[in-house]
């Protein structure tokens, strides 16, 4: 029996090590030998998209590549975050990473835990580059006192609202704080036929208990003064979570506010044909917006105690290998950071930029000039606050994502829900 049990251990490996090659063989990655002669070839996997962003990024990366003849890159696109986080944790299981990552942040308590990456401290001091970084990006970089990755592009949602259905209700001033937030919503929730039905309703709210959920739930959590952890630790039942809830399901229990389909709260069509008069979203949203020719405005997320965003977008992380291909990478990260980068990169995609210089730059006033709306994200940016970059951080969004469905889907309060997840989280957490 032992032997057998060996030989299916054995092929049980072998399975596992064809599955792993294959996988990696389709992202086009091999181990990397150390540097020889002639210039540095870099890998870098990345996840962007729209397709016309990736076409933004190839331009970019092939003006680096002319620029140094000692370093040359390769930007290889590998999947969507779902489809890209299993590539990355066999490549790091089988010890063959390419030499960049553009991931989320909220990935870098598991790089780090797995051994993965190197502390980019020393670099960031000797090359000041820390400076051109906006300041609400710090805590996206920072974990136990070490600086993990830079920025590429940022972004945050605010509420996009329809200003014809606005004056259609008679309201004249846009929400500052959570109760105007409800009162605009009850007021433009309509009956439209008569037939007893609301055929129109104020706001849709997203429901899931995916990262988008999150997201969007996020800055009503810290805008009543709420958190995900106390002292690195889940702390979910905690009263400003507990308010950004029950907020939100009130609004729907009145029939102000309608809920997404699960794991759909993105998904732009009833905000355009005007069947709920505001949704939460983000500058990603204006090029598709401007095409359609649909009226609409934004305004940055109603108070509860504080204003409050989330910032979105993704950062780039350099793997452990040789010093010789970290120095490489780092002349990237420096090009990332530069204000020729950052602003071309805002300019035909949307994003934020997040160098001071490129904001500041005669190309991207003008651009904010064209399209004033961005004035808000960018705005909201000082308030801005990361989520969480733990160790664990998958479990944690998860559990908060149940619980936000579970209340806003009148399953449970939002008291209750949460303490739910807090117990399932604590479980998890006590084998760390």
């Amino acid at each position: 029996m032992k032997q057998r049990s060996r030989r299916w251990q054995t092929i049980a490996q072998k399975v596992a090590a064809i599955f792993l090659c294959a996988l990696l063989a389709g992202c086009g990655l091999v181990p990397r030998s150390d540097v020889g002669n002639g210039p540095v070839r870099l890998m870098l996997w990345h996840g962007i998209n729209p397709p016309a962003n990736r076409d933004v990024l190839a331009d970019l990366v092939a003006e680096f590549n002319r620029q140094h003849s000692d370093v040359q890159l390769e930007a290889r696109y590998i999947g969507q975050p779902d489809g890209q986080l299993p590539k990355i944790l066999a490549a790091v299981a089988g010890n063959v990473l390419p030499d960049l990552l553009w991931f989320t942040p909220q990935l870098t308590g598991q790089l780090v835990t797995l051994g993965a990456i190197h502390p980019l401290d020393d670099w960031l001091e000797r090359s000041r580059l820390r400076e051109a970084i906006a300041p609400a990006l710090f805590e996206s970089m920072q974990l136990d006192g070490h600086w993990w990755s830079v920025p590429f592009a940022t972004n945050n949602a605010a509420i996009f609202y329809r200003p014809s259905l606005f004056a259609e209700a008679g309201i004249e001033s846009l929400p500052q704080t959570w109760d105007e937030l409800e009162a605009a919503a009850r007021c433009l929730t309509r009956d439209l036929d008569g037939d007893g039905i609301a055929d129109r309703h104020g706001m849709m709210l997203s429901l899931g208990k995916g990262e988008w959920t999150v997201f969007a739930w996020l800055p009503f959590v810290f805008s009543a003064g709420g958190e995900l952890l106390a002292d690195g630790q889940p702390n979910l039942p905690n009263p400003g979570a507990i308010a950004a809830l029950d907020f939100g399901a009130n609004l729907v229990a009145t029939e102000a506010a309608i809920l997404s389909a699960p794991e759909r709260g993105y998904e732009l069509d009833a905000f355009l044909s005007g069947r709920v008069a505001m949704q939460i979203t983000g500058p990603w949203t204006l090029g598709q917006l401007s095409q359609l020719k649909v009226d609409y405005g934004v305004f940055p997320f109603p108070r509860k105690e504080r204003r409050a965003a989330v910032v979105g977008g993704e950062n780039l992380f350099v793997t452990a290998t040789v010093p010789e291909r970290e120095r490489a990478a780092h002349e990237f990260l420096a090009y990332v950071l530069s204000e020729e980068f950052q602003t071309q990169w805002a300019l035909q995609t949307g994003y934020l930029p997040i160098a001071k210089r490129a904001r500041a730059s005669d190309a991207y006033q003008q651009y904010l000039a064209e399209n004033p709306v961005l004035e808000v994200f960018l705005q909201q940016m000082e308030v801005a606050r990361s989520r969480p970059i733990v160790s664990g951080y998958t479990q944690i969004s998860e559990n908060f994502g149940r619980a936000i469905e579970a209340t806003l889907l009148g399953k449970q309060s939002a008291e209750e829900a949460l303490q739910k997840s807090q117990r399932r989280l604590e479980l998890i957490f006590a084998d760390r």
